[in-house]
């Protein structure tokens, strides 16, 4: 089982199963009742094994005093916005998992657990078989009426019926379906969509991972602009992105999108809202920084883990933000947590002269993201040494998570241990032609480390 700020995740039956489901759901009450919270929104995606766990989730939690609002079948950034109104959320996914895997996602006040409150839970759900006695007055369940969505459509501004941008929706079988095209509806755009169907698609629950070959074919032969794919429970968006819209052409050039061009299209986007001051994870393209400092923003940064961005802009005050490496468009004010929803809302109601524009800021630069196999009981012995190794040839150290050396003004490598696997992660960014070799050079100097070390 992993186990972070981000929630749990495991494969159902194995490592996770109804008992330690019950057991969360008995710690997390816990946590929320020393915070004097007493109702929690309840949401699944559309995982086999989501049903299920989600009826026992809701049994401990009311065991423990809980009220419960359950949503069904629902996106997690609807929960995230719907728990602001009761207090908390829990979220029955593992987001862009395989499909044999199941998890929870828990929410306090409309945000993920920060660091502190994980340990604290942790601690109770280790040292507590029943974690609390049970309640003398047992929660209640109720069923949720989510407003969600005319909350992102009265954020974004409604576009009239006869605009011009049409849209392609893939929400991948997974808790986006109904919900996507309801709200395209409400933006008022012309949409077509596939893979609508509860527990039913034809590509995997991580877009990121798949072509999105039936997206593709749908934006060339309806003629469309953008086609919008979000992963099983709705957070990650992937966008395809027509260069010859208007025609249905089935030769028609499209783009999928990489994640930074993604993030930085959004953060255009709240640019021209008035915005100016972001937090994006300290792996994010520099084009993000460059960008905004052209347009009068700021840029700041944080660890990785979407609990540590919207930590950072709490501490700041930030607009909006994300993180560059899940195209995760987070705006703290609306949201706490990345919105796919939100997120593809904002790109559609942007001049599409402006997106080529930033898609064709974003290409300048390319980015590695990548893994090397280490044992976890050798990671600190790892990361000690790579100070040295990599100040050779940078400008400046930055260790706010891992360690990040800048190379020169577009270029940096970060190594981070992995918190969830035996491995040490390595992202590069550099222009098209030096990034390969970059890490190239880096990645090999870190093997022999790792070899040398066993």
């Amino acid at each position: 089982m992993k186990i972070s700020i981000s929630g749990l995740r495991g494969i159902y039956g194995q490592d996770l199963d109804l008992h330690q489901a019950v057991r969360f759901a008995g710690a997390f009450s816990s946590l929320l009742r020393s915070k004097d919270l007493t109702s929690c929104a309840l949401a699944r995606d559309t995982r086999p094994s989501g049903r299920i766990i989600s009826q026992a989730v809701a049994a401990g939690l009311m065991a423990n005093g809980i009220d419960v609002y359950n949503f069904g079948i629902a996106p997690t950034p609807l929960v995230f916005r719907e728990s602001r109104k009761v207090g908390a959320g829990l979220v029955v996914t593992s987001s862009h998992n395989p499909l044999e895997w199941n998890g929870l996602k828990f929410i306090i006040n409309g945000r993920g657990l920060f660091e502190d409150e994980l340990r604290d839970m942790m601690e109770i759900y280790s040292h507590n078989e029943s974690h609390a006695a049970p309640a003398s007055n047992p929660g209640s369940e109720f069923e949720g009426h989510p407003t969600y969505l005319e909350e992102v459509a009265d954020l974004v501004g409604r576009k009239s019926q006869d605009s011009r941008v049409k849209i392609g929706l893939d929400p991948g079988g997974g808790a986006a379906c109904g919900y996507a095209g309801r709200l395209f509806k409400r933006l008022g755009f012309a949409f077509s969509s596939i893979n609508d169907v509860p527990g039913v698609s034809s590509r995997g629950p991580d877009p990121t991972a798949d072509e999105l070959g039936d997206l593709q074919g749908l934006v060339r032969s309806g003629g469309l602009d953008y086609g919008f794919a979000l992963d099983l429970d709705g957070d990650r968006l992937v966008v395809v992105l027509s260069k010859d819209a208007g025609n249905p052409n089935p030769q028609a050039r499209v783009e999928k999108l990489g994640a930074d061009a993604t993030l930085l299209v959004c953060l255009a986007r709240v640019i021209q809202m008035g915005m100016t001051k972001f937090v994006t994870s300290i792996d994010t393209s520099v084009a993000i920084e460059k960008y905004a400092k052209e347009h009068g923003a700021r840029v700041d940064y944080s660890k990785v883990g979407e609990a540590n961005v919207v930590n950072k802009m709490l501490q700041v005050g930030a607009d909006a933000g994300g993180e560059g490496s899940s195209a995760g468009f987070i705006m703290p004010g609306f949201n706490m947590c990345r919105d796919g929803f939100l997120a593809s809302a904002i790109i559609a109601t942007l001049d599409r002269k402006i997106v080529s524009e930033c898609v064709e800021f974003a290409s300048q630069f390319a980015q590695i993201r990548t893994k090397i196999p280490a044992e976890s009981a050798l990671h600190s012995r790892i990361m000690s040494r790579l100070p040295e190794l990599l100040a050779r040839e940078s400008s400046d150290i930055l260790e706010i998570d891992g360690i990040k050396a800048i190379i020169d003004e577009n270029s940096w490598v970060l190594v981070r241990p992995s918190n969830t696997e035996h491995a040490i992660r390595i992202s590069v960014e550099s222009t098209r032609q030096k990034a390969r070799p970059l890490y190239d050079r880096v990645s090999k100097e870190i093997l022999g480390i790792c070899e040398n070390l066993r």
